[in-house]
């Protein structure tokens, strides 16, 4: 794909007509403390002689357990920091992570510090920095944007699969996992026929739907191409092509059949207490959901797999991406702030320290050093599948950069394009028209 002007992204990320509403969305962020930073005055000095600094904190905070995995550390450091003041502004709401950084920025509230995973749409509109190079040693060869490290990976990408109840298994006579997708709708049979909803999902929060999606997506189309994306954009592939048609009729077909009906008001915080509480036997989704099942009721049984695909292989999310914390142009021009950031992510890394964060997400460590945590059986299952050669890793249709990064609004209208096609039972090819043409559009106006 070809770089986009600083010019034309600047005028992407300002142009938002959601302020008003992102702005008034829902703030829980008085457990971190950092708010109260807000008055306080640059170059003041604390109790211990230390200069006082305040920074901004951002994060995509619909998933509880990774916010309050971040919130804990936020708080833990600035209790052994007394002269940092961290000012948490992510804020929990339904709106795509995206858009909600375009906003804070569109209104000035851009975070010092903020977990980027759209990094080349950020580092072309000059909104973040390099990765200091002091901070290089902790990784092992993070992902490069045009030849340099933007970010500090916060972990690597784990593999999603299907969460699910063992008793709801074991109600339909299920005593087999699937070695292939057609055996696995042979088990959304059974659990239909036993009386329990399949699946839940949480469709209200528009990141979810991109679990499924992007399931078969792997299967049917990055598996067996990881350039698609940069062909598309040359108009060599389509989305009308067979792989892709296929890829999004077994999506709507799984939805119409096995999802629960009340998916598009579902929000992705309700799918743990829903699969619990036995109103559905499965829920497709990541690894953080472990602890937030667990928290829920502690003797609850559940496994976890991945979903073969139709020839029994198995693909799952699992490259490495572009993704973790930034420190914002603005913070780096202060050199204060920019060394409290550097303390504080040096901090989050810490074995001790980072070893309780993926804990409490079931993560994958990215550090050079090693971290380790006591894992559960269902993490294990998730570790086997990232160590074994024979499963095919990828990453998800927005999470490819370089020639295969696709425009960056079109990943939130593709999902929602496919919502409508579960909805009012769509024409599969009819609707991939529609995504041929936006993909088009979208491609052109960026490159103006």
């Amino acid at each position: 794909m070809q770089k986009k002007t600083i010019t034309k992204l600047s005028v992407l990320l300002l142009a938002t007509t959601t302020i008003l509403s992102a702005c008034g969305s829902n703030n829980n962020n008085s457990n971190t403390g950092g708010n109260s930073a807000a008055s306080q005055s640059p170059g003041t000095t604390a109790a211990d002689g230390k200069k006082e600094v305040t920074f901004s904190i951002g994060y995509a905070s619909g998933d509880p357990a990774t916010k309050q995995a971040i919130a804990a550390t936020v708080k833990a450091f600035m209790e052994a920091n007394p002269n940092v003041k961290i000012k948490d502004i992510s804020e929990t709401s339904s709106s795509a992570y995206l858009d909600w950084l375009k906003t804070k920025d569109a209104v000035g509230e851009f975070p010092d510090l903020v977990e980027m995973r759209d990094t080349e749409v950020f580092a072309d509109a000059g909104k973040i920095v390099e990765l200091p190079s002091d901070l290089l040693d902790l990784f092992n060869d993070p992902p490069q944007v045009q030849g340099k490290v933007w970010n500090a990976p916060l972990s690597v990408n784990v593999p999603q699969g299907i969460i699910y109840s063992k008793k709801a298994y074991a109600d339909a006579g299920i005593t087999k996992l699937p070695k292939t997708y057609d055996e696995f709708l042979t088990i959304q049979e059974k659990l239909k026929a036993s009386g329990v909803t399949p699946l839940v999902v949480g469709g209200k929060d528009i990141f979810h739907m991109g679990f499924w999606v992007n399931k078969f997506l792997i299967d049917d189309v990055y598996s067996k191409d990881q350039d698609w994306n940069s062909k598309r954009t040359a108009k060599t592939v389509s989305f009308t092509d067979p792989n892709v048609i296929q890829a999004m009729t077994d999506f709507k077909d799984l939805f119409i059949k096995y999802v629960d009906k009340g998916w598009l008001s579902t929000g992705d915080n309700q799918t743990a207490s829903i699969l619990v509480s036995g109103k559905a036997a499965q829920l497709f989704s990541g690894t953080w959901m472990f602890s937030q099942i667990k928290e829920i009721d502690p003797s609850f049984e559940f496994g976890f797999y991945a979903i073969p695909d139709r020839e029994g292989k198995v693909n799952v999310v699992g490259l490495p991406s572009p993704a973790g914390w930034s420190l914002s142009a603005e913070a780096a021009k202060d050199a204060d702030k920019t060394q409290a950031i550097k303390d504080f992510i040096r901090f989050f890394f810490a074995p001790e320290q980072y070893a309780t964060y993926l804990a409490s997400i079931n993560a994958i460590p990215s550090t050079k050093e090693k971290v380790t945590y006591e894992t559960g059986e269902q993490m294990k299952v998730a570790l086997g599948l990232i160590a074994d050669p024979n499963v095919t890793k990828s990453l998800a249709i927005n999470n490819w950069w370089g020639e295969n990064q696709i425009p960056p609004q079109f990943r939130n209208w593709y999902y929602k394009l496919l919502q409508d096609l579960v909805v009012k039972n769509g024409d599969v090819a009819d609707y991939m028209k529609q995504a041929d043409t936006e993909y088009d559009a979208q491609v052109k106006a960026n490159a103006q």
